[in-house]
């Protein structure tokens, strides 16, 4: 399988050099092609050798198992690792790297025994507040001015008179029908039972009566006749505002009370002591991780050349988008990015790996 990499590796090394030594007989847009292509054959061919490395391992891992007398133990016969067991027409397996099985178990560990602190308790002390007189009590002569109010009073302008005032004439508006134009009769062209022919013209006439007409006119009529009365005019008085005294001036004794000041003094409450604290011993807790089971090499059944198609390649590449893993463009096609993320999901899911398992099918959900 190394020498078969080898030599894929050295045909695509070749076909980059050779693009690149053609690059000085072509135009600017060729060349940029051309270094694309290149680029893309030297991500080729660092994901082949990834892969290469990942495969040496799990070679260098299982060779290892074999020399290991505690896991040949566990291991098939020769004889059933030679082909898959139970296999079916038309099903492909192969041979692939089941990780080791761990078990985490938690552990509580010692971190700092147990221990006391001494604590000093400082003196306690109080404030308490006490009055000292700064002035003693005394007495002031105040003058009380005196009281004056506003009083307002009511004076005579014009006295109270009369006028006469003119009444007018009050009208109404009354309808009456007047005949414009009488009713009348007529001859009109027609056609009927009672119609008269004009024998000079050969027509039919008939006589049509045309009512009267009549306008409704609009006259004004007085309801009552002009008249006066009487009207009083009332007295006008105005307000005058006078300023009048109500209380004299006068003095009186004001008492003035002592002043006191309030001052802050610190008495001892209690002495200063110590106290011992205990400390208690501190652990935490570690998780161990422990191997149960060995990596191993087992037949799992896969999907290969010979039952895989476009569609079901598809499938699994949006799967393994849809489970936050880059399988690259969404083609069908089983490439190096498709495997890188195929590997991936399965190192994370802890499935076996290296091929495309019907486990993994499971894992991801995708229906055949």
């Amino acid at each position: 399988m190394i020498k078969s990499s080898k030599n894929v590796l050295g045909v695509l090394l070749l076909v980059g050099a050779l693009a690149f030594i053609g690059c000085a007989h072509r135009g600017p847009q060729e060349v940029s092609d051309l270094q694309s292509q290149l680029m893309q054959k030297d991500q080729e061919i660092k994901t082949l050798e990834s892969s290469n490395q990942s495969k040496d391992l799990l070679l260098e891992q299982y060779r290892a198992e074999l020399d290991d007398p505690s896991v040949q133990a566990n291991k098939p016969t020769a004889e059933d690792m030679r082909l898959p067991p139970e296999a079916k027409p038309g099903e492909c397996y192969a041979r692939v790297f089941i990780p080791p099985t761990y078990r985490t178990s938690t552990e509580k560990v010692l971190m700092r025994g147990a221990a006391e602190r001494l604590e000093v308790i400082p003196a306690k002390y109080e404030w308490v507040e006490k009055k000292v007189l700064v002035t003693e009590a005394s007495e002031r002569l105040e003058v009380a001015p005196a009281e004056y109010q506003w009083v307002e009073e009511k004076y005579l302008v014009k006295e109270a008179s009369t006028r006469m005032e003119q009444i007018p004439a009050k009208y109404d508006i009354e309808a009456e029908t007047i005949l414009v134009k009488p009713a009348y009769s007529v001859w009109k062209k027609g056609r009927g039972p009672i119609e008269k022919v004009d024998n000079a013209t050969g027509e039919i006439m008939c006589l049509v009566e045309i009512p009267a007409s009549y306008k409704t006119v609009e006259k004004k009529v007085m309801v009552s006749t002009p008249g006066t009365r009487k009207v009083t005019i009332p007295a006008e008085y105005e307000t005058v505002k006078k300023k009048v005294m109500v209380k004299p001036p006068s003095t009186r004794k004001v008492a003035i009370p002592a002043v006191y000041k309030t001052v802050k003094v610190r008495n001892l409450v209690a002495e200063p002591q110590e106290r011992r604290i205990p400390i208690p011993a501190e652990y935490q807790t570690v998780a161990k991780t422990e191997k149960i089971a060995e990596g191993h090499m087992e037949w799992r059944r896969i999907l290969c050349e010979t039952n895989v198609s476009t569609d079901v390649i598809t499938k699994v590449q949006m799967a393994l988008q849809r489970t936050g893993y880059n399988p690259g463009p969404i083609d069908g096609v089983l490439g190096w990015q498709t495997n890188g993320a195929l590997k991936s999901y399965q190192q994370k899911k802890g499935l076996a790996v290296g091929e495309l398992t019907y486990e993994t099918i499971e894992s991801l959900g995708v229906n055949l």
